[in-house]
């Protein structure tokens, strides 16, 4: 039989298994706890942003990301077309429209001039979209300068979706930090793995905190149980924050052999008539 090539599969080492046996022995299975924590914090350390919230999928992230855009019912929320369907089905949860914008063959994300094309459209109907979910897919950076400052000039909030872009970098500064907010997946095919997860992550520290609400089911502060918002339960464990730790601490080494098995596919495969590779933009 064909041994079957798997497209990522997951990598679990020595540091991942110490750190859920430090879950286990200090009895913190609980949604929250201290690996949660520090798996926030040395995340927002590694891609440089000021806050971040770990949460039970990618998906989740950018659910919230969206609400706390001001995202409502029958607003137009542009996503690139080359993406999974996650980067389009938030949008719909809140009774939204998903407006797709085709992609540019530099980096098979989404092209900032067809994006022009469709933001003079609504402008002359007055009907500009909401929000923007920007897609980095296969840890290729959109074209970040040109898309931001066209959603800057027609007042449209960018949202960067970098479940597939973490390590990732556009001109120095990693994806997921040019916009409103940043999401990020840690899905078993994702460059690291928490099995089921994600991040939203943002400079702004009081969004962040909004969010953190609103995803442990939006409680607020009192000694009784009141709720004065929707809330979701949205929260990663500390078990699966555990494993976030360990993969964390060995995502430029993924980067690099992610870069090797290009290098080996490009080598041995580009002899083949109709073949050509997406170089690194």
């Amino acid at each position: 039989m064909t041994a079957r090539i798997h497209l990522s599969p997951p990598h679990i080492g020595p540091a991942e298994k110490q750190f859920v046996q430090d879950a286990f022995d200090t009895n913190w299975i609980a949604p929250t706890g201290p690996s949660v924590t520090a798996f926030e914090q040395e995340f927002a350390a590694y891609v440089g942003a000021k806050a971040a919230l770990a949460v039970s999928a990618g998906t989740a992230a950018l659910h919230l990301a969206l609400l706390l855009a001001g995202v409502e019912r029958d607003d137009e929320v542009i996503v690139s077309t080359f993406t999974f369907a996650a980067s389009a089905f938030p949008v719909t949860y809140i009774g939204a429209t998903p407006v797709f914008i085709d992609s540019e063959t530099d980096s098979w994300n989404l092209d900032p001039e067809l994006l022009l094309d469709f933001l003079k459209q609504r402008k002359q109907v007055n009907k500009i979209p909401k929000a923007l979910v920007l897609v980095h897919l296969y840890g290729q950076a959109a074209n970040l300068d040109a898309i931001r400052t066209l959603c800057e000039d027609y007042g449209v909030t960018l949202i960067e979706d970098s479940a597939e872009a973490l390590g990732t970098t556009y001109k120095g500064r990693h994806t997921g930090l040019d916009g409103f907010a940043g999401i990020y997946s840690f899905n078993g095919n994702k460059i690291i793995t928490t099995g089921g997860g994600g991040m939203l992550v943002s400079n702004d520290e009081a969004f962040i905190a909004h969010a953190r609400k609103l995803s442990t089911q939006a409680r607020d502060p009192v000694p009784h149980y009141q709720h004065s918002e929707i809330g979701y339960n949205y929260r990663l464990s500390n078990v699966l924050a555990a494993i976030g730790r360990g993969q964390l601490g060995l995502i430029e080494d993924r980067v690099q052999k992610r870069r090797q098995i290009f290098s080996y596919y490009a080598k041995e495969l580009s002899k083949l008539d109709g073949i050509t590779f997406m170089s690194e933009a």
